[in-house]
């Protein structure tokens, strides 16, 4: 799983190299994110369970053509399927916010996923309202403090993006 200080590393290792002082301050920053990022990782997971139902909800109502049969949620299982995968993303966020750095997300979230869903024939708008619905419902200091809901914002945005 890569970190930033595991992709500092291995980049310096695979060019024969000490770290270079930019790489140590990307080190350093993320060191000093990190009380954020456990307080982000934290409060998700304390109230995943309400924060999916959340991003689902608006979805849903964004979306009503989905309970449509033969949409994505015409019965109760590919509902159950819709939400199982945004907290999917939200466990993956939580991992991200542990290690400080995406590789949680690119190696089991994003990797192949446009391919899936293309498979499948599921959209991605209803997923990247879902995500967009719960990065601008967060509130400091309401759910966690201001630099640790921008660590939060911004996985949410990574996940936005390449669903984009």
């Amino acid at each position: 799983m890569k970190s930033v200080v595991t992709t500092v590393i291995s980049a310096a290792d695979a060019a024969g190299r000490f770290p270079s002082s930019s790489d140590l301050e990307s080190v350093q920053g993320s060191l000093q994110r990190a009380a954020a990022r456990m307080e982000a990782a934290e409060k998700l997971a304390a109230n995943i369970d309400a924060v999916a139902q959340e991003g689902y909800n608006a979805c849903f109502k964004k979306y009503p053509y989905l309970n449509e049969a033969g949409e994505a949620g015409e019965n109760q299982v590919k509902k159950d399927k819709c939400l199982r995968d945004i907290k999917h993303y939200l466990r993956l966020i939580n991992y991200c916010l542990v290690v400080g750095g995406t590789g949680p997300l690119d190696e089991w979230g994003i990797a192949g996923q446009r391919e899936v869903y293309r498979a499948l024939n599921l959209p991605t708008a209803p997923y990247v309202t879902a995500m967009t619905f719960m990065r601008d419902r967060g509130c400091a200091p309401r759910d966690m403090s201001a630099q640790a809901l921008v660590e939060y914002n911004g996985l949410l945005d990574y996940v936005i993006n390449s669903l984009s």
